[in-house]
């Protein structure tokens, strides 16, 4: 906006620096005579430096040196050699010029011919230089020969074909290509199959199988198996199932921990003479402590990333022997028992904690509307740092009869739900045969959709003498 123009400030008093008045011949204050104050000096103008010095500009700026600095380096000054090794273009022997000298024709000799060349491809000529040789003190060079429009590929290793790659490295896809560091086909570029995506595990009598799915970008279950010798001497196999949670952050990470140390401690607990279902408990809260870790992390990690939580699994575990079965858990992995004689009923031997288990318990609902409810896989237990509070559920059975175990996650049980229908796709032989057994029910539920990680375990009941295995 406009503003109204200031006042000039008042004139001084040279000798009291008191105000005085415009027109004041003398100073009020102290008489001084104003009219001998000398005239104020004549202001100059800053000079710019862009034009000619006019008269009266100042100071005259001496012309400059030429000798005063060295002359530019040009590009052909210094000797190059390409990703080969070998000299760049025109950079031969003898063909770098000394420091401080043009790149062109020396003076007093007669200059180079011009090397047979076509003009700057994509464009006309400039400044008269169409026959190559050096640019007149640009150093450009313009004699390089014309590029071809398509390199030719370089030709395919011979090697293969006389020394057959490792059939562990050759891609799943094609069966030719060489799968490279990352996980990918050379050849055809397929995402080769990750470690975790499908694990088959076999200790003794017990076996598990356990596959990322048809839905699931990887595999967030993990297990873990094992036998040993109770102090008697009596044989004992175990198996330890883990669904990580996928809403928290880590789940495979969290499952892989938790399996791990429930199975370390079950071997480490039986041959001291710990009592199955008592080692259970310490198994599960040794799993606890082992997600729970996986939470500890520096104070400025959530700072960066304030929308993670802690990792998170369930767990579910059984251990047999000659005479007793224990079960464990935490979650909603479950474990079932398939006698071999099919006309004895068959059992689920847990109890989810879940939002359907909860429903049915308070007698809300019946448990095939509690699990058609779209809230019924919402777990209330869970190992992880965040959980509410541990309480692992253990209990010991003494079947009497021979049978199987089937250790599973929701992965397999979502198509096989009840006992009866986990009866009907466990084989007939699943007790003498737990790998091959593990690997049909994992089968049963990638048939079924896939649409979940799915982890499988089988132990024969009773537990089978050292020694013996899968036929």
């Amino acid at each position: 906006m406009s503003q109204m123009p200031q006042q000039a400030a008042l004139a001084k008093c040279p000798s009291c620096a008191e105000p005085v008045e415009s027109g004041d011949l003398f100073c009020g204050a102290c008489g001084y005579d104003l009219s001998v104050v000398p005239a104020p000096p004549q202001d100059h103008p800053t000079l710019t430096m862009t034009g000619p010095a006019g008269p009266g500009d100042g100071t005259t700026w001496p012309a400059p040196d030429p000798t005063a600095s060295p002359a530019p380096h040009l590009p052909t000054d210094l000797p190059g050699t390409d990703s080969g090794g070998a000299p760049l273009s025109g950079q031969g022997p003898g063909a770098v010029a000394p420091a401080g000298q043009e790149s062109g024709p020396v003076p007093g000799e007669a200059p180079e011919p011009p090397h047979e060349s076509g003009p700057v491809p994509g464009g006309a000529p400039s400044g008269g230089e169409t026959g190559g040789g050096h640019s007149s003190g640009t150093g450009v060079r313009f004699d390089r020969p014309d590029e071809p429009d398509e390199y030719p590929l370089q030709a395919p290793d011979p090697r293969p074909a006389s020394a057959p790659a490792d059939p562990a490295q050759l891609c799943v896809a094609c069966r030719a290509g060489r799968v490279d560091g990352d996980g990918y086909c050379e050849n055809c570029g397929h995402a080769q199959p990750r470690e975790r995506d499908h694990v088959e595990r076999e200790s003794g009598p017990v076996a598990a199988v356990s596959d990322r799915g048809l839905r699931h970008h990887r595999n967030e279950d993990a297990f873990a198996v094992g036998h040993t010798t109770l102090p008697d001497g009596t044989p004992a196999a175990l198996a330890i199932v883990c669904d990580g949670v996928s809403s928290a952050t880590r789940p495979d990470d969290a499952s892989l921990a938790a399996s791990q140390a429930a199975g370390d401690t079950l071997l480490a607990a039986l041959p001291r003479g710990t009592h199955p279902q008592a080692a259970m408990h310490e198994a599960i809260v040794a799993a606890a402590q082992a997600v729970n870790a996986l939470a500890e992390e520096p104070a400025t990690a959530r700072e960066h990333a304030p929308h993670q939580n802690a990792p998170a699994c369930t767990i579910v575990g059984a251990v047999v022997t000659p005479g007793l079965l224990v079960v464990g858990w935490v979650g909603d992995s479950r474990v079932y028992w398939v006698p071999t004689d099919r006309s004895a009923p068959p059992a689920r031997l847990t109890e989810d904690d879940s939002w359907a288990a909860q429903m049915v318990a308070a007698g809300l609902m019946s448990e095939a509307e509690a699990y058609a409810d779209e809230r019924a896989h919402a777990i209330t237990g869970w190992l992880g740092a965040d959980a509410y509070e541990l309480e692992p559920h253990t209990a010991s059975f003494k079947p009497d009869r021979p049978g199987a175990v089937v250790v599973c996650t929701d992965g397999l049980w979502n198509y096989a739900e009840t006992a009866e229908e986990m009866s009907e796709v466990v084989p007939l032989d699943a007790a003498a045969r737990p790998l091959h057994s593990a690997r049909v029910l994992v089968g049963h539920a990638l048939d079924g959709g896939g649409h979940d990680n799915v982890t499988v375990a089988v132990l024969p009941f009773p537990a089978p003498p050292q020694g013996a295995g899968s036929a």
